[in-house]
């Protein structure tokens, strides 16, 4: 079968089976020529990187209600953005994606461009986003290459090669699929494929409507396919977090620098995590290690956290600020702090039970 006869038996099999997501036109609409607004499909680009469909459409949906189109994102303020993104993870993106709607804002007068060139040059756009946006937003025929699609063209084509060095043979295969007309609804469809056939384990090889062509199906290895190399073992970090109130129930947080981990974001004041942990409280205090530990995995370390608590007098600390209780809201805090104070906080009710 022809490279031209494979993409046009995906695009009928989507007509038929495309996933209704919340930034998604229909298929049908597609073919009438109507394009999703761009703002919406780089908004759920950056929101699915390194996440789960099911986990971003509720962050979707908060964000495109409370912030409708790019201009009203980028007027809104960097504290209130990054509260609502929180549970998301991965901080950047949320710093870099408030900066891209800020430029496209100042630069560009609230309008995308819709090259790939054009948007890989805006703030957290790289080569993948960018050519997602271009194709799916502007039905420009560019290479549409995430995890999905990766394990479709390595069983397509039966690719023994391990990712992650496969990816240049990998980008070519895709590459060699991409049509001109309906790029974007070919693009979202073998992404569709990945995610609801060709599935990381027991694929449904019976209801692909590439299981004929399929290389590694005749094989009969599809399903070890795509082959990894292994991953190196994440090295675990110690630390210690200081959680503090004051007499009025103000809790005291500090802002962590705009570069790094969690970048920008409020938490509970502590040394730099490392291979011990190091002592370095806010203030000099009767300090009280709770039961229990916080225990969190980032991309490339495992975290392991003791935490401390106190009640202090202070009320213009040196290090960090007070925030009072009914201007608090914990939700707001990065993953890894909310866990910390989901832990804290039960000896301070306690505290509050023996005054």
């Amino acid at each position: 079968m022809r490279d031209l006869d494979l993409s046009d038996v995906l695009l009928d099999w989507y007509d038929a089976h495309a996933r209704a997501l919340p930034w998604r036109i229909p298929p049908e609409k597609s073919r009438a020529g109507l394009r999703p607004d761009p703002y919406r499909i780089w908004l759920s680009e950056v929101m699915l990187q390194q996440t789960t469909v099911a986990a971003v459409a509720k962050y979707f949906h908060a964000f495109t209600t409370r912030w409708p189109t790019v201009g009203a994102l980028a007027a809104a303020s960097d504290d209130v953005v990054m509260g609502q993104w929180a549970g998301l993870g991965y901080y950047a993106r949320a710093r870099n994606m408030l900066k891209c709607a800020r430029r496209v804002v100042d630069d560009f007068g609230g309008e995308f461009p819709d090259t790939r060139d054009g948007l890989i040059a805006l703030p957290g756009i790289g080569p993948y986003t960018a050519a997602a946006i271009a194709t799916i937003a502007f039905g420009r025929a560019e290479t549409v290459v995430d995890g999905n699609v990766e394990r479709v063209m390595a069983r397509l084509f039966d690719v023994a090669t391990p990712l992650p060095a496969a990816k240049p043979e990998i980008t070519a295969h895709a590459a060699s699929l991409t049509p001109v007309a309906r790029a974007g609804d070919y693009a979202q469809a073998v992404m569709d494929l990945g995610a609801t056939i060709c599935t990381p384990k027991s694929p449904k090889c019976g209801q692909c409507p590439w299981s004929a062509p399929c290389l590694a199906r005749a094989a009969g290895r599809a399903a070890n396919l795509p082959y990894r190399s292994p991953k190196p073992v994440k090295p675990t970090r110690l630390g210690i977090i200081y959680v503090a109130r004051n007499r009025d129930g103000a809790w005291l947080l500090e802002r962590r620098p705009d570069k790094g981990l969690l970048g920008g974001m409020l938490g509970w004041p502590g040394a730099e995590w490392g291979e011990a942990a190091v002592e370095r409280p806010p203030f000099s205090a009767d300090w009280q290690q709770v039961s229990g530990e916080v225990r969190h995995t980032f991309t490339h370390f495992h975290l392991h956290l003791s935490v401390h608590v106190t009640t202090a007098e202070l009320v213009n600390p040196v290090q960090g600020m007070f925030i009072p209780h009914d201007q608090f809201d914990p939700s707001d805090l990065p993953t890894v702090m909310r866990k910390a104070y989901d832990l804290a906080h039960p000896a301070f009710d306690l505290a509050s039970d023996k005054d």
